[in-house]
């Protein structure tokens, strides 16, 4: 490859936005746009353009030109943006070429240099004339494959003989899943040359370390265009990182490059970034990239301290083979989206535990350190005796019923969930048809769940929570069968700067607050704001 051959493509406001929501300082954006400036890069991708406004979203998920023109922008930077091919195809009308022309104006009331569009095989075909409208509009069009390492040779053959028909100046596919290694990207490159003559690109995902080595074997194999980010920052692991990058190709890029700034700002902005939100490659995400398992699911879990490493061991392996190359967000149990909406259960708790006391277990060290003197006041004093999820912490002889509200715990631990002896109580109507059946040998109690921020409402077949976790389940069990008084055990507490600690204190302070209140005690030691008493004091 000779000189200027090259171009880099950095996109950190689009992928990083997968961590902060797209919710980029104008301060750090002009900051990050002039190490850009200074590092050589020419093409820099400042955000998506969308339709999307169903929760907040910083700027640069929209990158209106109203925004752009809050920006200092150096004048050797050519910025672009980039449209999802499902939203033109979804939003109102269906429209493609109707809704293009809502997102992007003629280039002459614009900044903008170039327009990606991301599509999926299969969204080819229904978006690709677009590129005829924005050609015409005087913009640099580039479509971005994804996912395409799992499509079959005819059907990668067919995206470059479609694409080569319209007027697209690059045609990108991206390693999605991060799955792709040196031999199987030849092939895809040699697959597109059948009938695709113009410039290609690469979208590298650094699951398993090999952004950096898949983006030098694309560069050798006749890719132009890579894509980048600053410190990889982006979904699950990230992706090839600009700085490095920039040292290894410097002789290939446009202009001489000075890359101080650009590691100042790494330094300054994204280390801190990166120490907050976690992206990187680890294990986990290598597994991931090994079968091919979209990375948000790894992402979903790490961001869950729930979630323990053989939990998301398990998760991988079960995705692994129920196909995880799809994000399906139900699976990691959005309350705003899971959770929406009233929902009645067939159960009555009442039937159980009218008047009696109710002993939750928890799984912090404290009930383990009193397990017999737990184990000896069941057998006495015959409490009703709540579970949660799978934990064992003490004999399972003493475990009335288990709850468990959350999709992807119960796909994780499907093998334990089958084993037990016990009823098992969740929001059965909330569920895939994939957990309901392999629940189906379990005996469910079907109990309704419908989450609203800071609301506690029992009804007898339901309950309204402030959230999802299977603690707030149970005291809402306990509550709505009206019970007389609630232990726990095993609540020891996380530290004061956990945000887990947060949210607990949280949804004790607003039981408390409820008329329905029941009386509650922590057995066992806790950190949490709630009533204490000593399990050894109990007759």
């Amino acid at each position: 490859m000779n000189k200027n051959e090259l171009k880099i493509l950095d996109c950190t406001l689009i992928d990083g936005g997968y961590y902060n929501n797209w919710d980029f300082s104008n301060s750090l954006i002009n900051k990050y746009l002039k190490s850009m400036s200074a590092a050589g890069v020419e093409y820099i991708e400042l955000g998506f353009r969308s339709f999307e406004n169903k929760t907040y979203r910083g700027a640069c998920a929209y990158t209106k030109d109203d925004f752009i023109k809050t920006l200092t922008v150096p004048n050797n930077l050519k910025i672009g943006v980039m449209i999802n091919a499902s939203e033109l195809i979804s939003y109102k009308t269906k429209n493609p070429i109707k809704n293009i022309k809502l997102l992007i104006k003629n280039k002459k009331n614009s900044k903008i240099h170039f327009v990606r569009i991301a599509c999926h095989y299969e969204e080819v075909p229904r978006t690709i004339k677009v590129s005829n409208w924005l050609k015409k509009n005087g913009y640099k069009v580039g479509f971005n494959i994804m996912q395409i390492a799992e499509k079959s040779d005819l059907e990668i053959e067919s995206v470059g003989k479609i694409c080569s028909n319209y007027p697209i100046d690059i045609l990108y596919f991206a390693d999605s899943m991060g799955s792709l290694e040196g031999d199987k990207i030849c092939k895809i490159i040699s697959l597109l040359r059948k009938n695709w003559k113009g410039d290609i690109g690469i979208h590298t995902h650094d699951n398993m370390n090999m952004a950096i080595a898949n983006t030098q074997t694309a560069i050798d194999n006749g890719v132009s265009w890579v894509d980048s980010t600053v410190t990889g920052m982006g979904r699950g692991p990230g992706n090839a990182k600009t700085e490095y990058l920039v040292i290894k190709f410097q002789e290939k890029l446009i202009r001489k490059n000075n890359i101080l700034p650009l590691l100042e700002l790494i330094e300054r902005d994204f280390k801190p970034m990166q120490d907050r939100y976690g992206w990187g490659v680890n294990p986990y995400y290598f597994l991931s990239g090994k079968h091919s398992i979209h990375p948000s699911f790894v992402q979903g879990m790490l961001a869950d301290n729930r979630f323990k490493s053989p939990d998301i061991i398990s998760a991988i392996e079960h995705l692994q083979k129920i196909g995880g190359t799809k994000f399906n967000k139900d699976l990691l149990n959005s309350d705003k989206t899971n959770y929406s909406g009233k929902c009645e259960g067939t159960w009555n708790p009442k039937s159980k535990i009218l008047n009696k006391d109710i002993l939750i277990l928890g799984t912090g060290p404290g009930i383990l350190k009193n397990k017999l003197a737990i184990e000896q006041y069941v057998k006495k004093n015959k409490p009703f005796v709540i579970g949660l999820n799978t934990q064992k912490s003490i004999s399972e002889k003493l475990i009335n019923i288990r709850v468990a509200c959350h999709s992807l715990r119960l796909t994780t631990d499907r093998k334990k969930y089958k084993l037990l002896k016990q009823p098992l109580v969740l929001p059965l109507k909330r569920f895939s048809k994939e957990i309901k059946d392999y629940l189906s040998s379990n005996k469910v109690l079907d109990f309704g769940i419908q989450v609203l921020a800071e609301k506690f409402i029992f009804k007898k077949n339901y309950v309204v929570l402030p959230n999802a976790l299977a603690v707030s389940y149970a005291i809402g069990i306990a509550t709505s069968g009206k019970a007389k008084k609630i232990f726990l055990a095993g609540f020891d507490g996380y530290s004061a700067d956990d945000p887990r600690r947060v949210e607990m204190d949280k949804m004790f302070n607003l039981y408390n607050q409820t008329n329905s209140k029941i009386p509650m005690f922590s057995i066992t030691p806790t950190r949490y704001n709630i009533n204490s008493i000593s399990i050894y004091a109990l007759k």
